[in-house]
């Protein structure tokens, strides 16, 4: 996730907890319902499908909360571009869409909902903006997602005392599952699990037969266009540490 003044991320570092990968400006996600279905409250047994519909949830509201580029708009048209041919990662179907706004963001969830802010794109040539949703999307497809989620179920406390009391998800209330979702979006990931995303990147790029530099060159430009200012770079590994081993990574290629 990367946003001018990045905001961590449902999903990712920048929105990342569980439910999305990136960074974006999420919003606060506590006025309207977000169900997992049913069956028990307990975080050790939650199913990526429950992750799924939560994501699906947090996605519709996200969209309806930002300003969505329509499909005639320039950042739509060269978004579609981009992603042509790019409609499934490894059996997770995904949708594109453009957020008009000034942040250096984007993020990705585990419904398959990526989701680039036009200021990445006007700082970013295409194959850095592919290269920042590869990494995102690796997020999800290493399940990174997924354990930053069913972690925020462990800890926090609205939900451990609905779980103790033997309840079952459809008992949570909607600002409970919106508090769930909003930190999903805002939690950050390991160091480990960013390099990783830096690695399924680079070697995504090279299957689609485009550039892997151009995620090391993402990077530059990241720090060359908002420096500290960007969580993205802030929250992750040091800058040198993640160029050195996105070069090792190509080098394997």
């Amino acid at each position: 996730m990367l946003r001018k003044h990045l905001l961590p991320l449902v999903a990712a570092p920048i929105l990342s907890l569980g439910l999305v990968s990136g960074c974006a400006n999420s919003g606060a996600y506590t006025d309207s319902a977000l169900t997992l279905g049913a069956g028990v409250l307990q975080a050790t047994t939650l199913t990526e499908d429950q992750v799924i519909s939560v994501s699906q949830q947090a996605a519709d509201k996200m969209d309806k909360e930002n300003k969505v580029a329509p499909s005639s708009s320039k950042y739509a048209k060269r978004l579609d571009a981009i992603t042509r041919n790019l409609k499934n990662a490894d059996g997770l179907t995904l949708n594109y869409k453009v957020y008009l706004s000034d942040q250096i963001n984007a993020f990705a969830m585990a419904d398959g909902t990526v989701r680039v802010y036009s200021g990445l794109m006007d700082v970013m040539p295409d194959d850095q903006v592919l290269a920042v949703m590869q990494h995102e999307i690796g997020h999800v497809k290493l399940k990174h997602s997924y354990k930053q989620m069913r972690e925020k179920m462990l800890t926090d406390a609205a939900f451990q005392a609905v779980v103790s009391a033997g309840g079952t998800v459809g008992e949570l209330t909607q600002s409970q599952l919106g508090q769930i979702a909003y930190a999903a979006v805002n939690a950050r990931f390991s160091q480990a699990d960013e390099l990783e995303a830096d690695a399924y990147s680079v070697k995504s790029l090279h299957r689609l037969g485009k550039d892997p530099y151009a995620m090391k060159r993402s990077i530059e430009t990241l720090q060359k266009k908002v420096g500290g200012e960007s969580s993205f770079l802030s929250s992750h590994p040091s800058n040198e540490k993640r160029l050195e081993k996105i070069q090792e990574e190509i080098k394997r290629l």
